[in-house]
């Protein structure tokens, strides 16, 4: 009958979670979405690669979810027990609150391992695979890139103004401004010229103009009656480099356990084509390692609604107070990373506050239960 009881209050649970954290999800994706529109708009790629990048970066985002979502979750289903009196079935069946709060802290634990997997293993998989698409995806929507009498920034490096460009891609008035690298520049002047598709992307015919190269000591012009511009091989805006969090976790963690010593230093670098501040991996490793425990924190934060009767006078105000402090704690979780960088005692205490927490939230249940828990 226990197990029976138990499953319906976890089937409550995990019904109220899944439901609140989609929505939410989904929300929030569907407003980055929009922001990441520049995907097509200023970048040029096709519809299919803005919602494959944008369907990879849901996992970041519910991973970001988890913690809020769990807490209330909790808070709201036993608030939910308590106010209709369901809570009375655990104790007329000989369930004792201490078991019931262990109950809490158990399904705290599978949502913590839950959070792990995704802060360690996917969140970093899908950034980085959602970044290593865009890098690799041709320009298809290249041709509604150009606009007349604009310039129109095309990638990092290139710009192009035409004064007209007609339905058939047939361009008058170009001009185009090439920045070759640091020190050299090329730029392209032609009458008139037209807008072709290529293997692996799209080029320009060039009619009637002149090239001339720019460099730091000199300068040479270049006339032509016909020439091809190669489109295809275009430095995008997409940008080239790794985010620390696209990087998987058993780098970073060689990465600090290399250099732990100096995992502080805000000048050594790790890592040879993507290298990051070892401040900075310290950081990261702490975020996806620490933080996810203060669910276990929240979850036995939610689990003493049940500590005073509903009868008590006081009770509304009580759990609006468990509420506040478990809202706070949720901030503190996300901003305890700074709090590594002071002195060594205060790296130690913020490293070990989540296991400290748990510890005095027992040995307070422990004195409400006049040192014998049978009597909770």
């Amino acid at each position: 009958m226990n197990k029976l009881i138990f499953r319906k209050l976890y089937y409550d649970i995990l019904v109220f979670f899944l439901l609140s954290s989609i929505s939410i999800t989904t929300i929030i994706w569907v407003i980055q979405g929009v922001n990441l529109l520049d995907i097509v708009s200023e970048q040029g790629h096709a519809l299919r690669v803005y919602f494959i990048y944008s369907a990879l970066n849901i996992p970041k985002i519910f991973s970001k979810l988890i913690v809020f979502t769990f807490f209330i979750s909790l808070f709201v289903v036993i608030s939910r027990y308590e106010e209709n009196n369901e809570i009375l079935v655990f104790w007329v069946n000989g369930i004792k609150k201490i078991s019931f709060i262990n109950f809490i802290a158990k399904i705290s634990v599978f949502f913590l391992l839950f959070q792990l997997t995704l802060t360690l293993i996917i969140v970093p998989y899908t950034q980085n695979l959602a970044q290593l698409f865009l890098k690799n995806s041709s320009i298809d929507y290249f041709p509604k890139l150009i606009q007349e009498k604009e310039f129109s920034n095309i990638g990092n490096n290139l710009t192009i103004f035409v004064e007209e460009y007609d339905e058939k891609r047939n361009l008058k008035g170009i001009y185009i401004r090439e920045k070759i690298n640091k020190n050299e520049t090329k730029i392209i002047i032609a009458n008139k010229g037209r807008l072709i598709d290529k293997e692996g992307g799209f080029g320009l015919v060039l009619s009637d103009g002149t090239i001339t190269n720019i460099d730091k000591k000199t300068s040479f012009n270049l006339n032509f009656q016909e020439t091809n511009y190669a489109i295809s091989n275009l430095n995008s805006k997409t940008r080239k480099e790794s985010k620390l969090d696209e990087i998987e976790s058993n780098f970073l963690i060689k990465c600090l356990n290399n250099f732990f010593e100096k995992r502080k230093d805000d000048k050594l670098r790790c890592g040879e084509e993507n290298s990051f501040l070892l401040k900075d991996i310290y950081e990261e490793i702490f975020k996806r390692l620490i933080n996810p425990i203060y669910i276990v924190i929240l979850a036995l934060i939610s689990s003493l609604v049940i500590v005073k009767s509903r009868l008590n006078k006081f009770q509304n105000y009580y759990k609006f107070f468990l509420f506040i402090t478990g809202f706070f704690i949720i901030i503190f979780s996300e901003l305890s990373y700074k709090l590594i960088f002071y002195s060594n005692q205060v790296e130690i205490l913020s490293l070990m506050f989540p296991i400290l927490f748990i510890f005095l939230f027992y040995f307070f249940i422990f004195i409400k239960s006049n040192f014998n828990f049978k009597y909770l």
